[in-house]
């Protein structure tokens, strides 16, 4: 078992019960799920791009990515049904709790400037979405391999009530946010 689930199961859920009020430990605040999109107009003319963003995608999570398609044509965004818009993975048990710890020890301290991370971040309802600019930054990603430098984005789904209480679990598992 991933160390941070184990801690996670052991400590840290118990602290949050405590620090939150909550009666029952099995209503404190976890992570459910993480997914990781990349998309990019590129993926449709050039399917070479999208072959590499999907193999830099399976090395960061070590899950092979599903590629999205366009559901409708937009003649606007010169877009046709079923063109490839996008590549998502959507990690959950011992593999999230892998890449959430690689992300909060690894690649988050590896940001030029780094701050800690946004707390506009949340949604209301205690998720997290997080924004990341270059795929660089992930230590498995070879920058020869890449063809593009392209961002990404991470959504961590919490079943949280409000995103006081996604704050307070992602503080505990270790996530630096920005001090206001």
């Amino acid at each position: 078992m991933n160390s941070l689930r184990k801690l996670f199961l052991e400590k840290i859920k118990k602290q949050l019960a405590e620090e939150l009020n909550l009666d029952n430990i099995c209503s404190a605040p976890e992570l459910k799920k993480i997914t990781i999109n990349v998309s990019s107009s590129d993926f449709k003319t050039d399917k070479d791009i999208l072959a590499k963003t999907i193999e830099w995608v399976s090395l960061i999570t070590g899950q092979t990515p599903q590629v999205t398609r366009a559901k409708k044509s937009i003649a606007g965004f010169n877009l046709r049904e079923n063109d490839p818009v996008g590549v998502m993975v959507t990690l959950r048990g011992n593999r999230m709790y892998d890449f959430f710890q690689k992300l909060v020890t690894i690649v988050l301290p590896q940001v030029k400037d780094f701050q800690g991370v946004p707390l506009s971040g949340f949604d209301g309802r205690g998720n997290y979405n997080l924004g990341l600019s270059e795929q660089i930054i992930f230590p498995e990603v070879e920058y020869d391999k890449i063809g593009k430098i392209s961002g990404l984005t991470i959504s961590l789904t919490i079943n949280a009530r409000d995103d006081q209480s996604g704050k307070t679990l992602l503080t505990h598992l270790g996530m630096p946010f920005a001090k206001s």
